[in-house]
């Protein structure tokens, strides 16, 4: 007797990377709200606050130099794979600085999202390799205007939506975005906290 294909269960551990170097910021409290939310959906999470955990964002000579060589490649930084790789779901909370992600977060997913971890190459092209990762969301604050963050072309949406995207494939992708967080009322920032956790619980 044939037997039916397993059906996925639907995802229930989240890697939260969290990038904000000050606990007390607007930022950390969307990230607790993220924690927070996703516990509630009866997740696991894995609340990975780079800043508090002391990550270095900086590759070094000899990671650069053995970058391709998976999968030795990953031996700095394997604790960090290992915690990606076991992830069904995965949520970003960082601002945006200078329109683009903060080092610590850029300086992760350099020295993380690596050959035979992310991706792989096959003739040079970029294959996904985190397809277990099937929902993929942002949480975000930008100090600028939406029209200002389009004039300049809005890299951070884009590398989440395209290229964090593409080495995943999600089924589901979120961008969760608060524009002119300089001229926010404490009104318009509670808003978007009740908006964050709103989304996430559909998430």
């Amino acid at each position: 007797m044939t037997q039916a294909p397993t059906v996925p269960a639907e995802p229930q551990h989240a890697l939260v990377l969290a990038a904000h170097p000050v606990p007390d910021s607007f930022n950390q409290a969307l990230h607790a709200e993220t924690v927070k939310t996703l516990e509630a959906r009866g997740w696991s999470v894995d609340d990975c606050d780079l800043y508090a955990e002391g990550f270095n964002p900086v590759m070094t000579e000899a990671e650069r130099r053995g970058y391709h060589d998976a999968p030795d490649n990953i031996t700095p930084v394997k604790d960090y794979v290992d915690r990606l790789q076991a992830a069904d779901a995965l949520v970003m909370v960082f601002p945006v600085w200078n329109f683009g992600y903060p080092a610590m977060l850029k300086g992760f997913l350099d020295r993380v999202f690596l050959p035979g971890v992310s991706f792989k190459l096959d003739d040079g092209k970029v294959v996904p390799n985190l397809t277990r990762i099937r929902r993929l969301a942002a949480v975000t604050t930008y100090g600028g205007t939406r029209m200002r963050a389009m004039l300049c072309g809005d890299p951070p949406r884009k590398c989440v939506t395209r290229a964090v995207w593409h080495v995943c494939r999600p089924r589901t992708t979120k961008y969760l975005a608060l524009y002119d967080m300089n001229r926010a009322s404490d009104a318009r920032r509670r808003q978007f906290l009740t908006y964050v956790g709103d989304q996430l619980r559909t998430f």
